[in-house]
């Protein structure tokens, strides 16, 4: 039982992790909180499996296609639900407009896929029990995303441009660096992170239009619990929240484990709002 908690566990952390860090891509060129994140992992499966099973092409197609699908969606969020909110004096719109955008990808996925879940299929054929792939695979896409947007960030100029926004916007803008774009490179790349969250973890989740609402909230909870912004955090945040839901699976079942996910939640805010991982803002008055 310890061994199949640790497993299925990580795995769901690990996809909860990718998906936190597709909310702080977002979220640190633009300060937008955008409500797509889960629908991005969502599409990441949905599209991997309509490539892979229903076009019948090779994993390796299937998959740069799947990213370059879900970099798009990235794009369009960008230019329909943020900028038009960055132009506005009330720039809290973004929780509707981007809301908004997550549902109607939502119903199209549901019209165009349909509503029931759809198998997806191995990737690598390695592995069984609780080595099955769909265990390992997600634990393993996560560490390869986090080593390299590390390796982006701090090795590359367009990484250090990226930190340069998300540090002080207008400072960046006054030194020429171009925002605008930056902003929407930010956007595809959070929609390729989500693409691998969905992807790598479709064996896991299946291929269900429903599955953006459950990751947009458990996607929420590592970045709420490491910090907003702190990619390490939410890693962190997404593996804990992934070992301690399992375990509440295997201890209470049902509905309750999501009501001691919940409390968990809510205590750790309480405690330290800023998150586990979160640096204390201070105001200048």
């Amino acid at each position: 039982m310890l061994a199949s908690i640790l497993a299925s566990g990580l795995a769901a952390g690990a996809i909860y992790a990718l998906v936190g860090v597709t909310y702080n891509t977002m979220f640190s060129t633009s300060r937008v909180m955008s409500f797509t994140a889960g629908q991005l992992a969502m599409l990441g499966g949905v599209f991997g499996s309509m490539f892979t099973l229903k076009l019948g092409l090779p994993i390796a197609v299937g998959f740069v296609l799947t990213l370059l699908c879900c970099a798009v969606i990235g794009i369009i969020t960008e230019f329909v639900a943020v900028r038009p909110v960055l132009k506005s004096l009330d720039q809290h719109l973004y929780v509707l407009s981007t809301l908004a955008v997550a549902l109607m990808i939502q119903q199209v996925t549901a019209i165009k896929w349909g509503t029931e879940p759809q198998p997806f299929p191995r990737i690598v054929g390695f592995g069984e029990g609780v080595l099955d792939e769909k265990f390992w695979l997600p634990v393993a896409a996560c560490a390869v995303t986090i080593i390299g947007l590390e390796y982006l960030y701090r090795r590359t100029l367009v990484g250090r441009a990226f930190l340069a926004i998300a540090e002080d916007n207008f400072a960046a803008r006054a030194l020429g660096l171009p925002e605008r774009n930056l902003r929407v490179a930010s956007y595809a790349l959070a929609g390729v992170v989500g693409g691998i969250a969905g992807f790598s973890g479709g064996q896991l989740l299946l291929a269900f239009f429903a599955n953006g609402a459950l990751l947009n909230f458990y996607g929420f909870v590592p970045v709420a619990l490491g910090g907003l912004g702190n990619n390490r955090g939410a890693i962190i945040g997404g593996l804990a929240l992934g070992l301690f839901q399992q375990a509440a699976n295997f201890l209470v079942g049902g509905i309750f484990s999501s009501v001691a996910v919940f409390t968990l939640f809510i205590v750790v805010l309480l405690a330290a709002p800023q998150g586990l991982f979160g640096a204390s803002t201070a105001r200048r008055v």
